[in-house]
């Protein structure tokens, strides 16, 4: 009987010994910890005269596309190892940047000591799949279009504006065609002071005041946008 109770001692405690538990790494926040004292880390990047380091999404289209980088496998076997080694052992030989850019800003210096092998697959990982040239592009393409439009719209659509208004259809409330004839000292007291059974079908909706919200330059730019919309077929309520 003691004996039995002296293996499953042994058992127990062999079993406690090879209990390794799995570190999971926060790529992000070691990014931001170990890279972003010199690279800039946003995208698209601030720009600064007196940058000690290319901006990293510069940093990661530029591998990527210079080191052929297609699909997770050349991510595993090209990118991952790239980033460890040039991180811990830069020089110019390794490094994929130009001349000029390598003269501009200087050669890295080696972070050895500072971070791991392990953090800086983590770092790799993130940095891959948040610097993403494609959804970069369609952010791009997708701003483009909203600067394209009438400072009036711009206004109504990242100022929350549309979750109750639409700009031809009735809504929650009156479209913005709707609104087109109003005298314009009305439209601007409407959005500033809120209002009540202005529009016929909505009676009993109740407009919040804005009056906090708008500067008066922007109160002006969007009644002389709604004005606009006058011309155009306005939807019954």
């Amino acid at each position: 009987m003691r004996y039995l109770a002296g293996l499953i001692m042994i058992l127990i405690l062999s079993g406690c010994g090879n209990d390794k538990k799995e570190v999971r790494y926060n790529g992000a926040a070691l990014l931001k910890n170990k890279c972003g004292a010199c690279h800039n880390l946003k995208m698209p990047p601030d720009t600064y005269e007196d940058e000690k380091a290319p901006p990293m999404m510069a940093v990661v289209f530029h591998l990527k596309d210079f080191m052929k980088i297609k699909d997770d496998k050349d991510k595993n076997e090209k990118f991952i190892p790239f980033i460890q080694d040039y991180t811990l052992e830069p020089s110019r030989e390794k490094s994929y940047c130009d001349e000029t850019s390598l003269d501009a800003y200087g050669l890295m210096p080696s972070l050895k000591g500072s971070v791991t092998e392990d953090e800086l697959k983590a770092i790799a990982e993130h940095i891959y799949t948040f610097y993403n040239q494609e959804e970069y592009l369609k952010d791009m393409q997708a701003k483009a279009a909203f600067y394209a439009l009438p400072k009036g719209e711009q206004l109504v659509r990242k100022t929350g504006c549309l979750n109750c208004h639409d700009i031809q259809k009735a809504k929650v409330g009156p479209s913005f065609a709707m609104m087109a004839d109003r005298e314009p000292e009305e439209i601007i007291s409407v959005i500033q002071n809120g209002s009540q059974g202005k529009w016929e079908g909505f009676r009993n909706m109740l407009m919040p005041a804005f009056k906090n919200k708008f500067t008066q330059d922007e109160l002006r730019i969007l009644q002389e946008w709604i004005h606009t919309l006058g011309g155009k077929e306005k939807a019954n309520p």
